[in-house]
């Protein structure tokens, strides 16, 4: 399909269920298999991101860019400079990347949670949307939607967990969890 027939939206995949980042490369792996040029952000992923980290280049088209300090932020409190330093020049790189009109589809993983966190604010990603050209597909995933986000974006999925084996003692598995 030409790049003027395609109209991207703005899809975010948020709650407190497993399987937002998960939904987001689905979509990914799908695109990749039609020749979509496609860029994965990275916003604030701790270490056990590597799975998708290596897999994800070597897909046809897809790009990857890894930012953070490698490690999970619990709250505010821990967040250090460095780490919103790491959030904005992820920002950056996504704002370069989407008004370039060089990608199909940007996925910019966890960014809600940098919103949450008070590492970037919902207006700077908001700013991302309005200037997103017309074509470009972005996904923004993440608990903790900003509603003001989930009020513009054209799909909202909430992920609900209902059961999940954690609740049971069982850790997060490597290669299925992360």
């Amino acid at each position: 399909m030409a790049e003027s027939e395609r109209t991207g939206l703005v899809q975010v995949f948020t709650g407190d269920g497993k399987g937002k980042t998960t939904a987001a490369l689905g979509t990914v792996l799908r695109a990749a298999g039609h020749g979509f040029k496609i860029l994965v952000i990275f916003f604030i992923k701790g270490e056990s991101s590597e799975g998708e980290f290596k897999t994800l280049p070597t897909l046809p088209g897809v790009e990857v860019a890894k930012f953070g300090m490698h490690k999970w932020i619990r709250d505010t409190s821990n967040v250090s400079p460095e780490e919103r330093a790491e959030a904005a020049a992820a920002l950056a790189a996504a704002h370069k990347a989407i008004t370039s009109g060089k990608y199909d589809i940007v996925v910019l993983d966890e960014i809600n949670m940098a919103v949450y966190f008070k590492l970037i604010t919902a207006d700077d990603v908001i700013r991302l949307i309005k200037d997103k050209p017309a074509h470009t597909e972005l996904i923004l995933t993440g608990r903790r939607a900003d509603i003001r986000i989930i009020e513009i974006a054209d799909l909202v999925t909430e992920m609900k967990s209902v059961k999940h084996p954690y609740e049971k003692g069982i850790k997060a598995r490597e290669g299925i969890e992360y």
